[in-house]
């Protein structure tokens, strides 16, 4: 059995109340895998927590560092500024987590 969630909130939260002309150009966002969904599906990430490892960005979510699929990676300028990441998650019963990374958008690394 194979449980899948989209997990809406861990960590920070994407969505910026403050800035709501963002909010159209979230839901516009989308990677080579497909359309992100929108701000409140993704998350954004401190520096410590996202790297660039052999020509290839990693995250760290859940204390675990996860390679994000070049294909997951949006080509388009980062409006919102900071790095953010949209992960879901999968279960295996019997298995470790898995998370599949959707989208993902670099931020200015400080």
């Amino acid at each position: 059995m194979v449980i899948i969630l989209v997990v809406w909130h861990f960590a920070a939260h994407a969505h910026d109340h403050s800035r709501p002309e963002l909010d159209s150009w979230f839901e516009s966002l989308k990677s080579d895998k497909g359309p992100c969904c929108s701000n409140a599906d993704g998350t954004a990430l401190s520096d410590a927590d996202w790297e660039v490892k052999d020509g290839h960005y990693r995250v760290r979510i859940k204390s675990q560092w996860w390679d994000v699929p070049d294909e997951a990676v949006i080509k388009k300028p980062n409006r919102a500024g900071r790095t953010m990441v949209w992960p879901f998650y999968s279960w295996t019963v019997g298995k470790a987590l898995r998370i599949d990374i959707r989208c993902f958008i670099p931020g200015a690394m400080m």
